[in-house]
């Protein structure tokens, strides 16, 4: 069942050249899943999220919360936001200070006529599910950051609302209470079973949060699937240089596999079938270093001709390394343990195929489509060039 449908919805910004914030999206979310729109700012995720809560106008499409139409452009219908039953959850609380922690749970609950009873049962209810009962009696100013973002989710939960939106809600939190609540969060999503859409332009919490994730540019949804399909398979490149992905090798078959770092030594699937240029994104996790003068990686694997470590970065952990080769700089994560180079050594960049990302004209070549293409190249005979 379909929580929430956004279909053909755009936003556009007046001004000397018209923004479209939302550009004519279309957008599914099933009842009980965490929906999580990730991109960096301006891309147009809170503009989305505030169209659906009726805090925005939009000029076009439409909005069904469960089988009711609260948005419809071309009917002139825009239900207020009060009548849509969402609860949201602001980056900066947005609590009353002159009320308790009790009574600004209490509040939607009281806004909409509900009994004292009523109100006192379900604040009891949703402060035990954050772990707060023990402060109802505080004011705002007596909690820590991360107390009062329980707090303020305790009050949008409080009404049972259909659909809970969440605005950057653990931006203003140091890293470790982040990583604590964000935990806590996905426990409660859990035990509630809630329907949600969260805003972040964190990519660790939106993997950690999301049933789906679905990464926006320019007003528009780039790729939507749940944080493996997106983490391990960006559908363009946008999606792969948002997610950190940093190592990028510009090839052209026609020419040997003659990339702008140097002649690629190796087998990998697919590529002969282009006969323009494709682009090989590499994780810097998956990046191998391997020592000047040891045997080239055997097997399903491809190497670049030496270069020179520029810089080690240690981070604790890991070493983040920056190697040049041939002018090109590549990026390389590599376990403290395992991490033996310093600045100025000479060694090679190697990866595994399994980790090589190929893009043709911004698109990700399917690996279904590679195997097939390797396999009629074998079946064939056809060769990579020679080094």
């Amino acid at each position: 069942m379909h929580e929430l449908k956004v279909e053909q919805l755009q936003k556009t910004y007046p001004g000397r050249e018209r923004v479209a914030a939302v550009d004519r999206v279309d957008l599914e979310v099933e009842a009980g899943e965490m929906l999580v729109l990730l991109g960096p700012s301006g891309c147009g995720k809170t503009t989305l999220l505030r169209c659906v809560a009726g805090l925005e106008d939009a000029q076009a499409g439409r909005i069904t919360l469960q089988n009711k139409v609260v948005f419809d452009a071309a009917r002139r219908l825009n239900e207020p936001t009060h009548l849509r039953d969402i609860g949201m959850v602001f980056q900066n609380y947005s609590l009353w200070p002159h009320m308790s922690v009790q009574r600004n749970v209490e509040y939607p609950l009281r806004a909409r006529g509900a009994s004292r009873q009523d109100c006192e049962k379900a604040a009891a209810r949703v402060l035990e599910i954050v772990q707060c009962a023990h402060l109802a009696d505080r004011l705002p100013a007596m909690l820590s950051g991360g107390q009062q973002q329980r707090i303020a989710l305790a009050r949008a939960l409080a009404p049972r609302p259909k659909i809970m939106l969440l605005d950057e809600p653990l931006s203003n939190l140091d890293a470790l209470l982040r990583v604590e609540l964000r935990t806590h969060l996905r426990a409660i999503h859990r035990t509630v079973g809630f329907t949600g859409i969260y805003v972040t332009h964190d990519q660790v919490e939106a993997f950690n949060l999301g049933t789906r994730v679905a990464v926006m540019k320019a007003g528009r949804i780039e790729q939507l699937g749940s944080a493996r399909e997106v983490y391990e398979r960006p559908a363009t490149e946008y999606v792969a240089r948002f997610l950190g992905i940093r190592n990028v090798i510009s090839v052209q078959p026609e020419n040997g596999w003659e990339s702008d770092a140097g002649l690629l030594q190796g087998d990998l699937p697919g590529l002969a079938r282009h006969r323009g240029p494709v682009r090989i994104y590499v994780r810097p996790t998956a990046i191998a270093l391997l020592a000047d003068g040891a045997a080239s990686p055997k097997g399903d694997c491809m190497s670049l001709a030496n270069g020179r470590v520029l810089d080690a970065l240690y981070s604790g952990s890991e070493v983040d390394y920056v190697v040049d080769v041939n002018g090109v700089s590549f990026h390389a994560s590599l376990k403290a343990y395992k991490a033996t180079f310093n600045a100025g050594d000479r060694v090679r960049v190697a990866f595994s195929n399994a980790d090589a990302l190929v893009y043709a004209g911004e698109q990700l070549v399917p690996r279904e489509e590679t195997k097939a293409v390797q396999e009629g190249e074998v079946a064939a005979g056809v060769r990579p060039a020679a080094d």
